[in-house]
């Protein structure tokens, strides 16, 4: 009977491995939860400590940034410096000396009218139309001007060359309209009280993506290189003098119960779901039943357009694989726009650019007669892309 005794496991000896493996699955629970803990705080603190900086910002060298304008002005002898407090750029004003902006939607009218009054040379990067009214220059266009010469008597604008904006103006009385016609104009100046002020649309313009297209860069150049220093402000709202009202947050609409109440109740769904989780077992891999191949789900979808009748549906199908398989053949960036293909298209094809764009971001038709007559010309385009690629050891 001893020796039967002494072979016998005591209970406590048993359960150890049991307890030990639970005490590791609470310790790796722990484990991750420090880390996503630990890693919301670093990026909290990254988010923090990293400056953010907006269109046309000189300091930026992001696509809509416009570091590049200040390193060509920098090249040209003029000297820039960068200001994000509206009274240090207004007590850096003097005669020689341009005031350079954005919109500055942050200020109210008398603080603008503060910073401009000891400004000689001012240009608005871009313009709203409350601005545009309060300093009587005009109001935006309803169309973009047409891509062109200066057109006007500006003397710093007669080398520019051509200009494309995206954004025009109309201007008013007395107000001089560069860069288009008289039904939109791309710039504006104006001599007000012995302050030359200028306005442009030059988000599309003057960014970093944007300055070597055209005359962008001379252009540039003609606006903020006319006199030795260069003062850029940059608006924010850490600079405005706008009084915000703060809305009531939901906790003060709440009776003071709430908040407690609702932290009780997610505490007690995480610890409800870590007990019920514990219970399942580990994921466990299974073959599909059936496996449905890509072109009968295809087949499949374009049945239920045609019973549908959706013939819009199924011309932006046909559009989006057309713009795909164009944005690679001419080297575009897959989600490249409409009217980036069709600018690519019609140097390639040397073809009028309207009818292209029309195609590839126009209206979808609202019948099949003309669904299939699109379909048609998206595939002739296609064709006629690919037959026009240059092919190795051909002469130019």
């Amino acid at each position: 009977m001893t020796d039967v005794a002494e072979t016998v496991i005591p209970a406590s000896t048993a359960e150890r491995p049991a307890r030990r493996a639970r005490l590791m699955k609470i310790g790796g629970w722990v484990v991750v939860a420090a880390i996503l803990a630990l890693g919301t705080f670093i990026a909290g603190q990254f988010t923090v400590s990293t400056p953010v900086t907006g269109a046309l910002d000189p300091e930026s060298v992001g696509d809509t940034g416009s570091r590049a304008i200040a390193e060509v002005l920098r090249d040209q002898g003029v000297d820039i410096e960068v200001y994000r407090s509206r009274e240090q750029a207004r007590a850096a004003l003097d005669d020689d000396t341009t005031l350079v902006l954005t919109n500055p939607a942050t200020l109210t009218d008398d603080a603008l009218d503060r910073l401009l009054e000891k400004a000689d040379r001012v240009v608005f990067l871009s313009a709203s139309a409350h601005l545009l009214e309060h300093l009587g220059l005009g109001s935006p266009a309803p169309v973009a001007p047409a891509p062109g010469a200066a057109r006007c008597d500006v003397p710093e604008f007669a080398e520019v060359g051509t200009i494309r904006a995206d954004r025009g103006f109309l201007p008013d009385d007395g107000v001089e309209g560069c860069f288009g016609q008289s039904d939109s104009t791309a710039v504006l100046v104006s001599e007000q009280s012995g302050t030359r002020v200028s306005v442009v649309d030059g988000i599309r313009l003057f960014s970093n993506s944007s300055l070597t297209e055209n005359g962008n860069a001379a252009l540039a150049v003609a606006l903020l290189g006319q006199t030795g220093k260069v003062a850029w402000y940059v608006p924010s709202f850490d600079d405005t003098d706008i009084d915000a009202v703060t809305a009531d947050a939901l906790g003060d609409l709440t009776p003071p119960w709430v908040t407690p109440a609702i932290l009780l109740l997610i505490l007690a769904g995480g610890a409800a779901a870590l007990w019920r989780g514990q219970r399942f077992g580990p994921l466990v891999a299974e073959t599909l039943p059936v496996t449905v191949r890509a072109s009968e789900t295809m087949h499949g979808r374009a049945r239920l357009t045609a019973k549908a009748a959706d013939s819009s549906h199924a011309a932006q199908a046909l559009r989006d694989g057309s713009r795909r398989r164009l944005a690679r053949r001419l080297g575009l960036a897959v989600n490249a726009s409409g009217d980036e293909i069709a600018d690519a298209a019609a140097d390639r094809l040397r073809v009028p650019r309207g009818s292209l764009q029309v195609l590839l971001d126009g209206p979808l038709p609202s019948d099949d007669s003309v669904l299939i007559a699109m379909a048609r010309q998206l595939g002739e385009l296609e064709t006629a892309v690919e037959r026009s690629a240059p092919t190795p050891g051909r002469e130019s």
